[in-house]
């Protein structure tokens, strides 16, 4: 019988070392970040284009491709294959009439986060783990619950007080441990860190201090691959914070150039931020490997206040090796875009998501998009998970009256 997954080792993201992928494991010994890696030669052999077409349609679809050797340790809620929308109308506004978006608002717990905790909690339960724990800014410690109950083990989050509330409500549900800081996902982290140390089984699911989240987000670059006749867009715009996603759509990107699956110049990437913790955005542009966190991080894009990523360089190489850029967006601005989509393709996304889409038209009034391009925006999560962002300002009307 063939193998489910063509998982090789692990290599260290700074110096290539090579490390045990069936022993659990955090970072490196340099504390870089684990990249999972593939028999990619034999997955081609086990699994064509045409193959995958026949099968569910889930992100397991790409199987052979993720780290999960056995499948009866797969935990899934149905994750994966989201829509990739054709926005015309809204295109046409920005003067991007090949622009498209990447529905992420439509897994389970409403973010895109489900697809690193369908993977990563399906390789803990199969290494062992009887427990995940991790800091958050709100969608990840949600889906990573969810997944964990799904699974039978045990969840411990720590979210800043400030991180939205119905994903505070989504870790309750769940049975989640949870707990709120005052302050930073930074701060979060550090409790995280120290609670791991004294409860045997626990496992760290920090953002890219386990390999196996950015695994389950790369799917993404998959999809949109198939979703497209198994041909490239010309750029991809994506929310960047911890910059898994960035990272992973990379990632499969030169996975699916090795296996023959795709040919020619891979897309463009662009790191998008908002103005008001845009670190990726500083040191894209003052040519720096590595970001210096902002003195006072915050924006109402909530998910992409990260201060200072663990694979910033990671994130810096995709972004420069694509031939990409990095751009940061006001609030102002992003909470427009929100809106001005909504009235155009009747679709509400989440801030971050919408600072993708208000990416596209500085972009295009700069030159740096010329109009010719298919262009994937991403977007990470439902407006539903963000009431707050649209005010509701309407009047009450008496019984009966007539408008």
């Amino acid at each position: 019988m063939p193998p489910y997954s063509t998982l090789s080792h692990l290599d260290c993201s700074r110096d290539a070392s090579r490390h045990d992928a069936d022993t659990l494991q955090g970072t490196s010994t340099l504390g870089a970040p684990l990249l999972a890696r593939y028999d990619l030669e034999r997955a081609s052999a086990l699994v064509t284009p045409a193959d995958i077409a026949s099968r569910a349609p889930d992100l397991w679809r790409y199987h052979e491709l993720l780290p999960v050797r056995d499948e009866r340790h797969v935990v899934t809620l149905g994750e994966g294959m989201t829509p990739l929308l054709d926005l015309p109308r809204h295109g046409a506004r920005l003067g991007v009439p090949g622009l498209r978006m990447k529905d992420e608002g439509l897994v389970p717990t409403g973010a895109f986060k489900a697809r690193g905790a369908t993977v990563g909690v399906s390789r803990a339960v199969e290494l062992g783990v009887t427990g995940i724990a991790m800091p958050t800014n709100g969608n990840a410690g949600a889906a990573w619950a969810c997944y964990a109950a799904r699974a039978g083990i045990d969840a411990l989050i720590a979210m800043p007080v400030d991180a939205p509330v119905i994903t505070r409500r989504e870790c309750v549900v769940a049975g989640a441990e949870l707990y709120l800081v005052d302050g930073l996902i930074g701060d979060a982290g550090a409790i995280i860190a120290d609670a791991v140390t004294r409860r045997p089984g626990f496992q760290d699911t920090s953002t890219l201090r386990e390999p196996y989240r950015l695994e389950g987000k790369k799917t993404m670059g998959y999809e949109i691959v198939e979703q497209l006749g198994w041909r490239c867009p010309d750029v991809i715009l994506y929310p960047t914070g911890g910059g898994v996603g960035i990272i992973a759509i990379h990632k499969a990107l030169l996975e699916m150039r090795e296996l023959g699956w795709i040919t020619g110049p891979l897309p463009r990437l662009v790191a998008v931020q908002a103005t008001g913790c845009a670190p990726i955005v500083d040191a894209f542009h003052a040519g720096l490997d590595a970001s210096t966190p902002p003195a006072d991080p915050r924006t109402v894009a909530f998910g992409i206040t990260v201060p200072k990523a663990l694979g910033d360089f990671l994130v810096l190489d995709a972004v420069r090796s694509s031939g990409g850029t990095a751009i940061a967006v006001t609030d102002a601005e992003l909470l427009a875009a929100q809106g001005a989509l909504a009235r155009d393709e009747g679709t509400w996304i989440c801030p971050e998501g919408a600072a993708c889409v208000a990416a596209v038209g500085q972009l295009r009034e700069s030159g740096w998009l010329d109009g010719t391009e298919d262009v994937v925006v991403l977007n990470t999560g439902s407006g539903l998970i963000y009431p707050d962002t649209v005010p509701v300002e309407v009047p009450t009307l008496p019984r009966g009256a007539v408008v």
